[in-house]
């Protein structure tokens, strides 16, 4: 029996020694795991940090490639409105034009009629009346920016005439022109007509 007792008390020393080991096992075990968890953590933000910068990046280039877009869309805008404003600019200045070359006939035969000098008075008399609607619409035209092309005793100039005779003529430089076959207007600094005209040789 007194073996048995004392058989019982190294068993329990064992048990204990055991015990710790398993308990040392434990803990190194533990620590291992928690500097693994410490560890992976710092990777973790590393990437994350990582991550950020890249998206920065990216967005950084979406930005400049919108500010990029924006600029060209408000250069584009800005010309066309420049591009409207001079052409209501061009339309609003010669908004006439189109009458005007019509209404050039009429000038011209009524200047026709103004040419005759008749000795009868009832026919003076419309002749009189014809001069006034003359001046009429000349005051009008004018008014509007419609000029006659100065061009007898100029020198001739492609740009305002259109030469369909020459003739040589004593004392005048050749290149003068000398008669007015049929007027010639400008619409402000536009020519409406170019003058129909007869050039010294």
């Amino acid at each position: 029996m007194d073996e048995k007792e004392k058989k019982t008390p190294d068993a329990s020393e064992q048990e204990t020694k055991e015990t710790k080991k398993t308990e040392k096992h434990t803990d190194k075990k533990e620590k291992k795991e928690a500097k693994q968890e410490a560890k992976e953590p710092k990777a973790g933000k590393k990437k994350k940090i990582e991550e950020l910068e890249e998206e920065i990046i990216r967005l950084k280039e979406e930005l400049a490639t919108s500010k990029n877009a924006y600029f060209k869309a408000y250069a584009d805008t800005e010309n066309l409105k420049k591009r409207l404003h001079a052409e209501a600019e061009n339309t609003r200045k010669y908004r006439i034009q189109s009458f005007a070359s019509e209404i050039l006939p009429v000038l011209d035969n009524l200047e026709r009629a103004l040419e005759a000098h008749p000795d009868d008075e009832v026919i003076a008399g419309y002749v009189k009346g014809f001069e006034m609607i003359y001046q009429q619409l000349i005051a009008v035209l004018e008014k509007e920016g419609v000029k006659e092309i100065d061009a007898l005793d100029k020198p001739f100039d492609a740009n305002y005439q259109q030469a369909l005779m020459q003739e040589k003529k004593e004392n005048v430089e050749p290149g003068i022109v000398i008669e007015v076959l049929q007027k010639g207007y400008m619409l402000k600094d536009r020519v409406l007509r170019a003058a129909l005209v007869k050039v010294s040789e």
